[in-house]
This record gives C-alpha cells, sequence and structure tokens, in this order.
C-alpha cells in the first residue's frame, strides 16, 4: 500500500467577509448619531428691510444719548432720574412696545446700558439699536 502524500500548499487568503460586517456596522452607526449629536444655538436673525431713516417714522420712539451725556426721548429732553418713569408713561398704552436706542460716538458704553437697562425696567418689549454712526454735533 502506498499513501500518496501531495505537497499541499497553505492558502493565504484573508477572509474579508468578517471585515466588511464591521465596517458595514460602524457605518450605520456613525450615520445614525451624527444627526443627534449635532449641537447649535437657536437664533433668530433680524430680517432686512429697505433703508428707511427711522427718525422719519412717527409711530416710533428713539432715545437719544448726546455727547454731554443728555437723553432725548424723541425731541424732548428728559432728566436720568425721570427716564424710567418718562418710559413707563410712554409705553403704558401702546401696543407696539418697541424703542430705538442712538447714542452719540464719545459716549461711553457703560452709559448707553444704563440707558438699555432703564429701557427693561419700564416694559419696553422690543428694543433696537440705531446701527449708523451719531454725531450730536456734526462738523
Amino acid at each position: 500500500m502506498s499513501v500518496d502524500v501531495g505537497v499541499s500548499e497553505a492558502k493565504s487568503d484573508p477572509n474579508v467577509v468578517p471585515l466588511c460586517d464591521i465596517l458595514l456596522v460602524l457605518l450605520i452607526i456613525f450615520m445614525v448619531i451624527t444627526p443627534v449629536a449635532q449641537k447649535g444655538i437657536d437664533i433668530r436673525l433680524p430680517e432686512t428691510q429697505e433703508a428707511t431713516d427711522i427718525t422719519k417714522t412717527t409711530s416710533s420712539i428713539i432715545l437719544t444719548l448726546e455727547d454731554d451725556l443728555t437723553i432725548k426721548l424723541n425731541a424732548e429732553t428728559v432728566s436720568r432720574d425721570l427716564l424710567l418713569n418718562r418710559l413707563k408713561d410712554e409705553f403704558q398704552n401702546r401696543t407696539n412696545k418697541t424703542i430705538f436706542i442712538r447714542a452719540d460716538k464719545s459716549v461711553p458704553y457703560s452709559e448707553v446700558l444704563k440707558v438699555i437697562d432703564a429701557s427693561r425696567g419700564a416694559g419696553i418689549e422690543v428694543l433696537g439699536v440705531y446701527t449708523q454712526q451719531y454725531e450730536t454735533n456734526p462738523k
């Protein structure tokens, strides 16, 4: 009896099926997690409108800080002590509780914050800041 002992070659082909399964599972996991993991802050951007001069509209109230720190409500000068009461009286019967604030470019920001704080204390809901550069006495 003779046994045929042949030379057997070892196969070195890797089995990639388990690797493909793992990659597909990871892909699905990342596809599910990515939308859930996004974080951010919800903001409401201001709507753009055609450029109009706010001072020309009759219903808007503009609070102005002059360079000598005097306060004007539209065209009327108001003392700092009476500002809160004057704002409460002005906005008591209004349905549109919106005010626009502008300040001379030389006024310190802390003074502007004091006026904003007084406006919020008077119950004003919408506060707009006049973005165009303002000078009390233009040269």
